[in-house]
């Protein structure tokens, strides 16, 4: 009789736990969402998302077999945004709905389409996907890249970031497939305690400024398990000078992550103005791209302690649209180029025309298989701005895959010549102070000219 009993009192409690799960869900059908992909479905799914905060949180659902296209979505505190297997989330390609900068008063760097500001708890989850859109705000396809369509305003550019996510606290973006972004893909501005695991994240390799992930006066974050194809850098740290309020980016680790970019596949930098330090990248494999591992260091904030280790990579060079020649291994702290953007106000300090930069140190490469068109850089403008580096364990075997002229190395953007050219060493040193080498092999396969080939290292 107790089991019977017990059985009963088991049922009755499923039967309660399924009900209050369908009382936390929210279909964004039943608020008036169409799903055709026509469509705009943003004022409904806006309104779903609402009610789930209001009633205290939940989860927002798309549900299987529906496209949902829409403009700018507000994503907010205490919601899971659970995208079911095919369904999808598509940015409308209108580009006069976008109104909203993804970098605050600098409106010359793209709109936002999905973003949240100061949320909690928030989670994006499920085998969905969420859409960009990106190729309909390109111009004419090129070989080696999209056009970008000329701008009526040059200090507006319309393009829309596909999720930009501001001072949330507890982020979780996980299994979801996120792809075809027209400029950053995900941007995480003054976020603590965030996780990206398992997520596919497919831009075209011909849109530029098609960065993954970008982790920007970040804090307590962690990538895992990721799939990422980026047509500019895949994952990248920086502190951008719009969000200085949010201070430094640490504490992030990289595992068991496989990229493919048609720039740096890992970055530090380009814009930092504050610092970055206690970083891991471990476990990963890079392939087809123009830059392995990266620290581009171009203003006054600093980059310590960061390890990469146990990484296997492929580089091959690409037209000079994409920064990088190459380079398996890149570590670097030269001043930013006077006028390199459109807006150069955004790039210096304010009143200032021209900048400085940091100094770059505490860096660690161990167990690191280099295959490619070039050897590793580190240099910086002057002695003792780029010090204590340690390669340890580094085999690079040299081999010919593109037709582009050999032996270059990319600076930019840096005051003064953008390159460095002669021929291909496994280490070119530039101006840099105790730069430590255990076990660093250079291999040339039969394709590598070997008149290109000036030797192991080279220290100026």
């Amino acid at each position: 009789m107790n089991r019977v009993l017990s059985f009963f009192l088991f049922f009755l409690l499923l039967i309660a736990c399924s009900n209050n799960n369908i009382t936390n869900i929210y279909n964004v059908l039943d608020y008036g969402a169409v799903g055709d992909g026509v469509t705009d479905d943003a004022v409904a799914i806006q309104r779903t998302i609402d009610a789930c905060n209001a009633a205290g949180g939940g989860q927002v659902l798309f549900p299987t077999g529906y496209v949902f296209m829409s403009g700018p979505v507000e994503l907010k505190s205490n919601i899971d945004i659970h995208l079911a297997v095919e369904s999808k989330w598509l940015a409308n390609p209108d580009e006069s709905i976008y109104h909203l900068s993804a970098f605050g008063e600098n409106r010359g760097e793209g709109m936002m389409w999905l973003y949240a500001n100061g949320a909690e708890n928030l989670s994006i989850s499920g085998k969905g996907t969420i859409d960009g859109n990106g190729v309909a705000f390109m111009g004419a396809e090129l070989e080696d890249s999209y056009e970008l369509k000329p701008l009526a305003d040059p200090s507006f550019d319309p393009r829309p970031h596909v999720l930009t996510l501001t001072d949330v606290k507890r982020l979780s973006i996980k299994d979801v497939t996120i792809q075809n972004g027209a400029y950053w893909t995900v941007h995480l501005i003054g976020c603590y305690d965030a996780l990206i695991d398992g997520i596919s994240l497919k831009n075209k390799l011909k849109i530029r400024n098609g960065d993954g992930i970008d982790i920007d006066h970040s804090k307590k974050v962690r990538i895992a398990n990721c799939f990422i194809e980026s047509g500019d850098d895949c994952i990248c740290l920086k502190n951008r000078r719009e969000f200085e309020q949010y201070g430094s980016c640490h504490d992030i680790v990289v595992t068991n992550c496989v990229m493919t970019g048609r720039s740096c596949a890992i970055k530090i930098g380009s814009e930092n103005m504050d610092s970055i330090y206690n970083v891991l990248f471990d476990n990963c494999i890079i392939t087809a791209s123009n830059r392995g591992l990266g620290i581009q260091n171009r203003d006054e904030g600093t980059v310590t302690n960061v390890m990469f280790s146990n990484i296997i990579l492929d580089c091959r060079l690409f037209s000079d649209v994409w920064w990088g020649k190459a380079e398996p291994i890149y570590v670097t702290s030269y001043p930013r180029a006077v006028g390199n953007h459109k807006d150069a106000g955004w790039r210096f300090p304010k009143g200032a025309t021209e900048g400085k930069c940091g100094d770059v140190s505490e860096i660690y490469f161990t167990n690191v298989k280099c295959y490619g068109e070039n050897g590793c850089f580190i240099g910086g403008d002057v002695k003792g701005k780029v010090h204590d580096i340690y390669l340890n364990d580094v085999d690079i075997v040299l081999e010919r895959k593109t037709e582009y002229d050999l032996g270059v190395y990319d600076k930019r953007p840096c005051v003064g010549e953008g390159f460095v050219k002669g021929r291909v060493y496994g280490l070119y040193v530039d101006n840099a102070d105790v730069v430590n080498v255990d076990r660093l092999s250079v291999r040339l396969k039969s394709s590598f000219p070997a008149d290109m080939y000036a030797g192991k290292s080279n220290q100026k």
